[in-house]
């Protein structure tokens, strides 16, 4: 865990932690949420709207899967909630922090200090071991690993005798189980997960949503998945569904066959 906090990230005041968004039901905090999001690439004739005044909510210590059919916006709402990309119009707050606001350094120290990323594609870097890639984040911010929860994120994902390897010499199962624990070795806000089975088989895949699974269930971690696979669905508690832009459903405590005929009814 990084050890202390930078002061021009907003935090919660005298805590050192960031604050949580309070449901508007009361039920419990959010840990990121949008109002209004909109999303335009382009103009006149090539102009495309790509996330049309979207409201959601993204609870705390839950795994939420977002899904559509291609070209919904989902990728697009992920990457505009983790402040990847930059949002047309709306407000959208991590806790309480309205992203925004940020100045780039203030985003950028954001994203390497409160929130943790798992792409598709791993973005490992080739010249790094495995060790190197986990603690990357940490060394960017000039932050000191903490030995303990280390040992625990690599004992969990059973990496401890690929410490040494680079990612040429690991498996794309092994690879994205670094992948994973380079996004939970800062103990995030908010893990935001890009088709993180994309380029799995489905035993690998199967792993790898397990120890997500595990991360909220054991750690109170919180993650936030895209993916086109109703199977990944299965393993969040709430999976929301985007057409054209738009949120237009959302299906708790998930199963395959009730995600494969929500996707079916939208794309028909």
């Amino acid at each position: 865990m990084a050890t202390g906090t930078n002061s021009d990230v907003p935090t919660q005041p005298g805590s050192g932690a960031a604050t949580l968004a309070p449901r508007a039901d009361g039920e419990g905090p959010m840990a990121a949420t949008a109002v209004g999001l909109t999303k335009i690439y382009g103009s006149g004739a090539t102009r495309v709207v790509a996330l049309d005044s979207v409201d959601v909510g993204f609870e705390a210590q839950r795994l939420t899967a977002i899904m559509g059919p291609s070209g919904s916006g989902k990728s697009t709402l992920l990457h505009c909630m983790a402040g990847l990309d930059a949002v047309t119009d709306g407000d959208v707050r991590i806790g309480d922090t309205r992203i925004s606001d940020l100045s780039d350094k203030q985003l950028t120290l954001l994203r390497r200090q409160r929130l943790g990323f798992i792409f598709q594609a791993f973005n490992l870097v080739p010249t790094l071991t495995a060790e190197e890639n986990i603690l990357l984040p940490l060394h960017l911010g000039g932050s000191e690993p903490d030995p303990e929860w280390e040992r625990r994120v690599v004992d969990s994902l059973q990496l401890d005798e690929r410490l040494r390897h680079r990612p040429s010499e690991l498996s794309g199962g092994q690879q994205q189980r670094v992948a994973v624990a380079r996004a939970l070795v800062t103990r995030p806000d908010i893990i935001f997960a890009d088709e993180p089975t994309g380029n799995l088989d489905s035993k690998t895949g199967g792993e790898v949503l397990g120890f997500l699974r595990r991360a909220v269930d054991d750690w109170n971690q919180t993650v936030v998945m895209v993916t086109h696979d109703p199977g990944a669905a299965s393993y969040a508690d709430l999976v929301i569904f985007l057409r054209d832009g738009r949120l237009v459903g959302r299906l708790a405590d998930p199963t395959p066959e009730l995600v494969f005929e929500r996707i079916q009814a939208l794309e028909g």
